[in-house]
């Protein structure tokens, strides 16, 4: 059966239990009257919907419907009908709220309405309530919907009451929430005429495996929606000796936590025609098992841990309009699987997703054979070419929706993309395309509402314009131009779209001053506006207060001078302010206070200055304050300690002074990142600080600190366990500067993340540096430099095992550098240099990749690579010892003694020549008497002989 003809069955349904007709009712039943004025009397209405309940026609009241011919309210429908879900851009939290009904109570009045069919609360705000039990006496219900899952509150939470299985009448059921649960569903099996099931979002991880045999009991079901359910892994069973819901059309397990093979069960419900298992982990067959659903029409298998080749099928797929195999692993090309589309007599193909699924290659020109496709997206891959010729042509007069970002297209962008007449979205961002792009890219994208192009290349795209005074063909929603020179100026085809909603024109070479007409003309509608990166100057636009729905302002590196404008404290809905690397002065706004909902705000790199404003800490929403490199002064605000959630706070080099207040750490504890560096700051580091047990960044350095290092670092719990936790927003503006391996660096924000650093350098630090320093075993950069710290280094520092930068340079440290740092295998800056270190300097594979000597210079008594050699007991060869002392001074009084005696006599010999005929006669007199005893000697020992 067409799914589509059973949407209008399913109407038809809902049309019966409504009961309406073009009669109108001239009068109500009185019981039922009052029973709903008591129903009112407990609910809040800030819209004012409920108005027109007053007098006596309640059948002509909004929402109520009656019998046409026993005048019974058969149909209480009062859904929130706000038209946005909180994942649109269009999204008014304020408007939304504002349509909501709300109240802590439901009153049971409504048991009065015995012939009620159709109750419809959705949507609305009921202060997580539970489902009143009583709902079950309403026998005559046909179409019951509590659901909540599209709103942001809970509507109603809790347990389902299994008094629900009483409405044995019941078609239709949509519970679905993230706030309800269900133990078990044993009600469920009592709903025998049920056709639609909605439990999305409802926690079923303690039903076992029961869920499905209570679903098996419902013969006439035909949807089944258990989104995001928590379903288990032990909650599937693979086969089922019987299956009683055969009428099955769609089934929706989507997002739950199911890893093994595909139930066998499922493939014999063959009257399926639509499937979505996304966002599960499932193995076994690719697409062998489906082709077994010959009424199959829309297949989601999106990110559901598949791997290997797209295989090339039979035709019995030949049914599908839809088709997603996004967020898999998918080896090669696609041309094969493609090629199973010939054999079809008559495609229907209209929706194909592959985005995220590591397909390499060119664009195989068989995507032109699915001449019905309107959506393709093939996004996040690593197609490389161009686009070719025959598929813009043979989707010419289809084709609604193309997405081809972040891939590897380079070369021009073909000019015949402007015949793709039924164009509504284009998205050609984060490639690397080259030229031109000309009016005749555009000239036939009449429909074109969302419009992305963006290359990677050194040298941007050029809009190379013709006539500087054409109009688009189109009234764009959305549009991202990256890398692109738009400019100069703003061109008139800019100024010219005046229904934006989204605007994101970063490095466009637009420069001059916005022009105010175009922005007034964009101001009522525009959620997003980022004009980063290029060379607008002039004041910041002060008709901010225009700007009702305005959620992101992103005006980063730009030239913007003067002050911040009073008037953007009056957007209501902002979210994030980047006004970053521009020429701004001034002080902050004092109506900070008007701000009900920001969360982002960053100033940095600016010539702002004056006392951060106490009204800053009003909205309690803001998570992430950047004011580094201005020149703000005072202490850091008491009022900060209002903003209980705030995750990063980045006050470096500024004109901070007095001490780090005690809200930090005491009141507020979430921060991750806690940048104070280059002020002014003084006192001893507190304790309080130990008390942030997501701090992944703490940087003290270049302030007047005074005192030891606290002793109860080991208490900051994210720098021990490998848990980095979830970092609040995403924004592509912030920047956080480190100093890392010697050199401030720049990180953004994916990478900046992973950092965890402590830098207390550039203080006055003194005393020990504590053992429980030793605990932060995911510490990565440890500076500790240009302080008075003195003693030992920890004994234990090489638990830091991830450590990669260590800087104790500049102290007095003294004794010998512990053994265990050879252990840090990746250490690659180190500096120990101006200290009193003594001994050997310990080897290790890492320590002698460090071979420049200048890490240890300033210890005159360390010796070891890459210094001098050491003696047998560990001092340095060249240091000279005291009995070295005694061997000079002997050597040195024997030289001299022999020189003198030599010098005494041969001199006086040599001069006096009377004392020189004396002395050689005497010798001659001593030899004559040597020989003649000699000779005597000899004479007698001959003798004896």
């Amino acid at each position: 059966m067409d799914i589509y003809v059973y949407f209008l069955l399913l109407l038809f349904l809902a049309s019966s239990c409504l009961n309406n007709s073009s009669v109108v009712v001239e009068s109500c039943m009185e019981e039922e009257r009052r029973a709903l004025l008591s129903f009112k009397q407990d609910l809040s209405d800030p819209s004012g919907k409920l108005s027109s309940w007053a007098g006596h026609e309640c059948c002509q009241w909004t929402g109520i419907s009656c019998n046409n011919r026993t005048g019974h309210v058969a149909t209480v429908d009062l859904r929130n009908t706000y038209p946005y879900t909180i994942f649109d851009d269009q999204w008014n939290t304020t408007e939304y709220l504002q349509s909501c009904l709300g109240g802590k109570l439901i009153n049971p009045s409504l048991l009065s309405l015995k012939h009620l069919s159709y109750l419809d609360l959705s949507s609305n705000d009921f202060q997580g309530i539970h489902i009143p039990k009583f709902i079950g006496e309403l026998t005559s219900l046909r179409y019951l919907n509590f659901s909540s899952t599209q709103s942001l509150n809970s509507s109603v939470a809790g347990e389902i009451p299994s008094s629900l299985g009483n409405l044995s009448n019941l078609n239709y059921l949509d519970l679905s929430s993230y706030y309800l649960s269900s133990k078990n569903l044993n009600w469920l099996s009592h709903l025998s005429s049920l056709k639609y099931l909605n439990l999305g979002g409802v926690n079923l991880s303690s039903t076992g495996v029961s869920w499905l045999h209570e679903v098996n009991m419902l013969p006439s079901l035909l949807e089944l929606h258990l989104s995001s359910c928590k379903i288990g892994e032990n909650q599937l069973p693979l086969s089922m000796p019987t299956i009683n819901f055969t009428s099955l059309l769609v089934l929706d397990m989507s997002w739950n936590s199911i890893n093994f093979s595909y139930p066998k069960w499922m493939f014999n419900l063959t009257s399926l025609t639509k499937v979505d298992l996304s966002g599960n982990s499932f193995s076994g067959p690719f697409l062998d098992e489906f082709v077994r659903l010959k009424s199959l029409e829309h297949l989601d298998l999106q990110d559901v841990g598949l791997k290997g080749q797209l295989p090339k099928f039979s035709g019995n797929l030949c049914r599908l309009k839809s088709l997603s195999l996004a967020s898999n692993q998918i080896d090669g090309g696609i041309e094969e699987f493609l090629s199973g589309f010939s054999n079809c007599s008559f495609n229907r193909m209209d929706s194909l997703y592959l985005y995220g699924c590591g397909l390499v290659g060119k664009l195989p020109s068989s995507l032109g054979m699915l001449r019905s496709l309107q959506h393709l997206d093939l996004g996040i891959n690593s197609f490389w070419g161009s686009i070719p010729e025959f598929i813009i042509s043979n989707l010419s007069s289809s084709l609604k929706t193309l997405d081809l970002r972040g891939n590897i297209f380079n070369g021009s962008i073909p000019q015949s993309l402007g015949k793709l007449s039924q164009l509504v979205s284009l998205d050609l961002s984060q490639n690397s395309w080259e030229g031109n792009l000309t009016e005749a890219h555009f000239i036939n994208l009449t429909k074109l509402e969302s419009f992305a192009v963006g290359t990677v290349q050194p040298v941007p795209i050029i809009f190379n314009l013709i006539d500087y005074e054409w109009i688009p063909p189109f009234k764009l929603h959305y549009i991202e131009m990256h890398n692109c020179r738009v400019g100069p100026g703003f061109p008139v085809w800019l100024q010219s779209q005046t229904e934006l909603v989204s605007v994101s024109l970063k490095n466009a070479g637009l420069s001059g001053v916005i022009p105010e007409e175009w922005l007034s003309k964009i101001s009522s509608q525009i959620h997003w506006l980022d004009l980063s990166s290029n060379q607008i100057s002039g004041k910041l636009p002060f008709r901010f207060n225009s700007f009702p729905n305005l959620h992101w302002i992103i005006l980063s590196h730009n030239q913007f001078d003067g002050t911040i404008p009073s008037s953007i404290c009056s957007i209501q809905s902002l979210l994030e302010l980047a006004l970053n690397n521009n020429q701004l002065s001034g002080e902050f706004p004092k109506e900070w206070s008007l701000w009900s909902g920001i969360q982002i705000v960053d100033v940095s790199n600016n010539n702002m200055s004056g006392n951060i404003p106490s009204s800053m800490g009003i909205p309690s929403s803001l998570y992430i304050l950047k004011t580094d490199n201005n020149h703000f002064s005072g202490e850091i605000p008491s009022a900060l300690q209002n903003c209980s959630s705030l995750d990063r706070l980045y006050l470096g080099g500024n004109k901070f002074t007095g001490s780090i207040p005690s809200w930090i750490g005491s009141k507020v504890s979430t921060f991750k990142v806690l940048q104070l560096q280059s002020n002014s700051l003084s006192g001893h580091i507190p304790h309080h600080l130990c008390s942030l047990p997501s701090l992944h960044i703490l940087d003290l350095s270049h302030n007047r600190f005074s005192g030891t290092i606290p002793n109860c670092l080991n208490k900051l719990t994210s720098l021990i366990h490998s848990s980095y936790g979830r970092w609040i927003g995403s924004s592509d503006f912030e920047v956080t500067t480190v100093t890392v391996k010697g050199r401030a660096s720049e990180y953004f924000f994916r990478n900046a993340r992973l950092l965890t650093i402590i830098d207390f350098s550039h203080n006055d630090l003194e005393g020990e540096i504590p053992e429980e320093i030793s605990s932060l075993v995911q510490l990565a950069t440890l500076n500790l430099s240009i302080n008075q710290l003195r003693g030992n280094i920890p004994s234990k520092i090489g638990n830091l095992h991830l450590l990669e930068t260590l800087d104790l340079s500049q102290n007095q440290l003294s004794g010998q550098i512990p053994q265990s740092l050879a252990s840090l295998t990746f250490l690659s800056h180190l500096n120990l240099s101006c200290n009193k270190l003594t001994g050997r300097i310990p080897s290790g594979n890492q320590l002698q990749t460090l071979d420049d000597s200048s890490i240890y210079e300033g210890n005159p008594s360390l010796c070891g690579f890459p210094l001098s050699n050491c003696t047998e007991d560990g001092g340095n060869m060249h240091e000279p010892h005291e009995a070295d002392d005694e061997k000079l001074g002997l050597y040195t009084s024997a030289v001299l003694g022999f020189i003198i005696g030599f010098w005494s006599v041969c001199g006086t010999l040599i001069l006096k020549k009377s004392w020189r005929y004396a002395y050689f006669q005497f010798f001659d007199h001593i030899k004559e008497k040597v020989a003649l005893a000699i000779a005597l000697k000899v004479a007698r020992l001959k003798a004896r002989q």
